[in-house]
């Protein structure tokens, strides 16, 4: 009985040491100074991505489509402490603005250390009645201008050992009603980038790519576009429990008549800047990131 109660308390000791050993670390003064360019950053997950960047003390260029709303983020981002925030707008729909952004980047910068794609065209949610050109122009913005960015700035990314960032959703991973455009442009984005992993890894890059694949997060553009669908055509609805501020935690969820529901997603925090905090680090440092879900966020490295 002893040598069986040794050999248990040695093996969960080596367990320990074992996670203790090979668990993520986070260098905060690794970003002092990363040259760091951030899309879709003039609200929501791409604002305070900029904001957490620029309290690490990076250098830090901004992009989205209104310049007065930049000019904002790039002053607070100076004020939290950025070496440097700059911004430049663009409309990512636009076959030259991608390139265009890319290129300031590098040159005010001189390089770039984290690419963080992040934005997205405006859709609506509801069922699809067949809107051909919305969805190749949504293709175009949520996808092709990602990999556009991609490439151009991968020379670069390779010579600084950097980090590629993109931000997808859920909806690229499951099927759901009400999101087919902007479903199809993250399930391309999910194939895209996670088989480029894979071919960097073969020619053993230099360059981390990390997929950040995130659930109904309580932005003012997301809630706007979910509250007040109910039914369509009878077979779906939409319903909402109060929005509770704080801590406490809410839940939305879809339901169909038949099969009952369809997807539940829970979250914590109406303030975006407490729960961006919660797993700032995962989103901060590309390297560190495993395939995990933390707080309404499922990270792929």
């Amino acid at each position: 009985m002893a040598t069986f109660v040794k050999i248990l308390i040695g093996s969960i000791l080596a367990a320990y040491l074992a996670m203790k050993w090979t668990a993520p670390s986070f260098h905060p003064e690794s970003l002092k100074g990363a040259r760091v360019l951030v899309t879709g950053a003039s609200s929501g997950i791409g604002e305070q991505m900029a904001y957490h960047y620029a309290r690490f003390g990076a250098q830090i260029v901004i992009t989205a489509r209104r310049e007065k709303v930049l000019q904002q983020v790039a002053e607070k981002c100076l004020s939290l402490g950025a070496q440097k925030a700059l911004y430049i707008p663009a409309d990512m729909a636009n076959e030259s603005d991608p390139d265009r952004v890319v290129d300031f980047a590098l040159e005010k910068l001189g390089g770039l250390d984290y690419l963080v794609l992040n934005h997205i065209g405006p859709t609506t949610f509801g069922m699809w009645e067949g809107d051909v050109e919305h969805t190749r122009w949504l293709m175009k913005v949520n996808f092709l201008s990602y990999i556009q960015m991609a490439w151009r700035a991968l020379p670069s990314l390779e010579q600084s050992k950097g980090s590629l960032v993109v931000v997808s959703s859920l909806l690229g991973k499951m099927p759901n009603p009400f999101t087919l455009p902007y479903s199809s442009t993250k399930f391309a984005l999910n194939g895209f980038f996670g088989s480029l992993y894979h071919e960097l890894a073969m020619k053993k890059s230099n360059v981390s790519i990390s997929i950040c694949t995130l659930g109904l997060i309580d932005t003012d553009s997301a809630m706007d576009k979910v509250r007040f669908v109910k039914y369509a055509k009878g077979r779906y609805k939409y319903t909402s429990l109060p929005r509770h501020r704080g801590r406490i935690k809410y839940h939305h969820h879809w339901s169909n008549k038949t099969t009952g529901p369809l997807l539940s997603v829970v979250h914590t925090s109406h303030n975006s800047n407490k729960r961006l905090v919660s797993f700032n680090n995962k989103l901060l440092h590309p390297e560190l990131l495993q395939l995990h879900s933390m707080n309404n966020i499922c990270l792929q490295h």
